[in-house]
């Protein structure tokens, strides 16, 4: 849902020297938009970041702070970091083990010590970028990874809840210690984290396997089922489920399972909101609900293979945002990025933000034929602008854009990221009461002072010259800004971090 931004008359405010408090007239600032951009950073077999495993301390935090400053020089406004790709802890955990990631061992700490979530976050905040949490709820282990399971791993403190399914370890879903071990994981980093959300990708129960070969990824979170499954060895859960209910009550083994995501959805939304109700709940479901909704699409059913009900969890108001993985081109005849977008707008009875995810590493550095052009990138995005009911896009991957794949960043920062955008306007669904108050602007020997009756998250600021109009967004620490000479007047709003804004200040140089 496109977040509509608050509409208030401009003030003129009382200034010291070189100001003048005098009515302003003359047309009003332009509109600055709220979208939602972000980009994931994958950490699961280091596509991401940071690079390779084994790098020091040093390397790792460079490399993120490369990425952030890759995302504010694309006026992107939030990143969403894979905290916990497989049961491990990319942050100083005590209920999993260190990822292996960062050292190439599972359970070894960074040395010198630092906690690189806790890194992130503040290197996030500090540009002025949303961070969100990124869990995978259920995977156990990855084949990336060659090592040994440290002894603190799930697979050895619930060893009854995890299975093996193809390469990989499994947390069974309809298990009920498995589903508190991954809510307990994710309200710790709530409580101690300054995070902004927190967010699942497509992986609920796994992709299919076949007897022979497991699906292949191609580096992208996600896969296409192929004829021939292996069942998911899930019998020691089903038959406890079965001996304790009675036959005229029992589901059937597939809508359990849809049942146990269910529950787990709905219940992560609700202790996330107990525990900090700023912090969004996001989900980015792979983005075909079922084949035939609507009609024209075909396509792997996430419903069936996966037991993901993601229609319901928007339907019932389980999350703040929702990112189906419209990965799929415009003129695709059986999975149009646009008919998918509209549809998935159309399952939206509360009103949630949509901000679809777009397979953005598709459009390679070098052109393939079965790859895409940026152009592809740049129209969807501009499909979602165009849309009354859809607010911005999330892109996989950040690499894709901090590497410039076939010119994708070039072709956004020059198109439809051209100028800066706020954050949504998310305040009803993050429990805020009022937008931020009007900021206090003085401008003193040619730099204007921000004086906030509480510091924002952050500065609008728009300048206008002889030329028109110019736009900054800035993170909500700084203090002061520098006026350029021709200056005529500037206008600036306090931006929270759920997107209110203050009604806006004028300082009008004389």
């Amino acid at each position: 849902m496109k977040c509509i931004p608050l509409l208030a008359s401009v003030i003129a405010v009382a200034a010291c020297a070189l100001t003048t408090s005098a009515p302003v007239r003359g047309a009003a600032p332009p509109q600055i938009e709220s979208e939602f951009r972000a980009a994931w950073i994958a950490t699961v077999a280091n596509i991401d970041w940071p690079s390779k495993p084994g790098l020091s301390v040093k390397r790792q935090k460079q490399e993120f702070v490369d990425l952030l400053d890759a995302a504010v020089d694309l006026n992107l406004n939030a990143v969403v970091l894979q905290v916990r790709p497989a049961c491990d802890a990319i942050y100083r955990s005590e209920l999993e083990p260190w990822s292996s990631v960062l050292s190439g061992r599972m359970g070894v700490a960074p040395d010198p010590a630092y906690d690189p979530l806790e890194f992130a976050v503040a290197e996030a905040h500090r540009r002025g970028l949303q961070l969100h949490a990124w869990f995978n709820p259920y995977r156990a282990s990855h084949p990336s990874y060659k090592g040994e399971l440290s002894s603190d791993h799930v697979s050895e403190r619930l060893p009854n809840s995890v299975v093996e399914y193809g390469s990989y370890l499994w947390l069974d879903p309809s298990d009920a210690d498995a589903a508190k071990h991954s809510l307990d994981v994710i309200l710790d980093v709530v409580r101690r984290y300054d995070i902004d959300g927190v967010h699942f990708d497509d992986y609920f129960y796994p992709y299919p396997i076949t007897q022979t070969a497991e699906d292949a990824n191609n580096g992208l979170e996600g896969g296409v089922a192929k004829s021939g499954k292996v069942p998911f060895p899930d019998d020691r859960s089903w038959n406890a489920y079965v001996a304790s209910t009675d036959a005229g009550e029992r589901l059937a083994r597939p809508d359990w399972r849809r049942q146990s995501i269910n529950n787990f959805v709905r219940d992560v939304y609700h202790g996330v909101k107990r525990e900090k109700p700023h912090v969004l709940f996001g989900i980015s479901p792979f983005g075909i609900w079922r084949p035939g909704h609507p009609a024209s699409v075909v396509g792997f059913d996430a419903y069936a293979e996966l037991y993901a009900d993601s229609k319901l969890w928007l339907e019932e108001g389980w999350v703040d945002y929702f990112t189906p993985q419209l990965y799929w081109p415009v003129r695709s005849s059986g999975q149009s990025y646009p008919v998918l977008l509209e549809w998935w707008t159309r399952q939206n009875p509360h009103g949630r933000p949509i901000w679809p995810g777009l397979f953005t590493s598709k459009v390679r550095q070098s052109p393939r034929g079965k790859d895409w052009g940026a152009s592809e990138i740049v129209e969807q995005v501009q499909i979602t602008q165009a849309f009354d009911d859809a607010g911005g896009n999330v892109h996989f991957s950040m690499k894709a854009l901090s590497q410039n794949y076939g010119g994708v960043a070039d072709a956004l920062r020059e198109g439809p990221y051209r100028t800066p955008a706020l954050p949504p306007n998310c305040g009803a669904l993050g429990g805020a009461s009022a937008p931020p108050a009007q900021p206090t602007a003085t401008l003193d020997a040619g730099r204007i002072r921000l004086q906030p009756d509480a510091a924002p998250w952050l500065w609008a600021v728009q300048t206008r010259d002889a030329s028109g109009w110019t736009t900054r967004v800035l993170p909500g620490a700084t203090e002061s800004v520098e006026v350029a000479n021709g200056a005529q007047e500037v206008v600036i709003t306090a931006v929270d971090r759920l997107g209110q804004r203050s009604v806006p200040a004028r300082v009008v140089p004389q």
